[in-house]
Parts: C-alpha cells; sequence; structure tokens
C-alpha cells in the first residue's frame, strides 16, 4: 500500500507562485510514476502534469505549459509541482497520484495509488 500526503496549497493572488509537495511511502519510490491532478467545482479532474521514475520524462497539460514544473526527489520520496504565474483558473483540489513499477509517464488516470488533495485557491 501506498501512501500520498499532498502539502503546500493555499490562497494566493494572481499571478503569485506556489509549491507543491507530495510525500509518498514505500521502499520503491524510485519505480514510481507520479502525477498531477486537480478539481475545479462542478468541472471533471484533470491531468496537470505527470513524471517518469528518474524525472527524465514529463509531461504538461497545455493550460500550464509554461507556468508549472513538475520534478521530484526519490532520496526524499517526494515530487513536487512548482505553480508560477498563477491565475484565478488555476484555482482547485490538487491531487497527486502514483503508479509503481512503470518505467514511463502516464498521462492518463491509470494511477494506483491516490493522495486526499490539497486546496489551491487563486483570487484575482
Amino acid at each position: 500500500q501506498v501512501q500520498l500526503v499532498e502539502s503546500g496549497g493555499g490562497l494566493v493572488q494572481a499571478g503569485d507562485s506556489l509549491r507543491l509537495s507530495c510525500a509518498a511511502s514505500g521502499r520503491t519510490f524510485s519505480t514510481y510514476a507520479m502525477g498531477w491532478f486537480r478539481q475545479a467545482p462542478g468541472k471533471e479532474r484533470e491531468i496537470v502534469a505527470a513524471i517518469n521514475w528518474n524525472g527524465g520524462r514529463t509531461y504538461y497539460a497545455d493550460s500550464v505549459k509554461g507556468r508549472f514544473t513538475i520534478s521530484r526527489d526519490n532520496a526524499k520520496n517526494t515530487v513536487y509541482l512548482q505553480m508560477n504565474s498563477l491565475k484565478p483558473e488555476d484555482t482547485a483540489v490538487y491531487y497527486c497520484a502514483a503508479r509503481p513499477y512503470y518505467s514511463g509517464y502516464v498521462e492518463t488516470s491509470e494511477y494506483d495509488y491516490w493522495g486526499q488533495g490539497t486546496q489551491v485557491t487563486v483570487s484575482s
């Protein structure tokens, strides 16, 4: 069983930055494909970014390209989402997800484990 705990959300103004963290349990974090998703009120959950096991391959939704950066530190069992130039439309609950023993990145919802989410609110 893999446990994921997100942190770093909050209330910010448009144009500000936030860094989300997702701490994962387990001894095999370096085998996990990881992803960040978000869900705004009344909308479906959507992929934000994904990263492969060693950080060598990444994926971004078009809506966040050039503003968000996904990264990971396998020594700390943690994946990050650096969010810059935040917009009100980035307001959502952000979730991290893990798929163990997968060498690529996963840009769909086909993950095995999910965190509880952290709220990001961007005011105009």
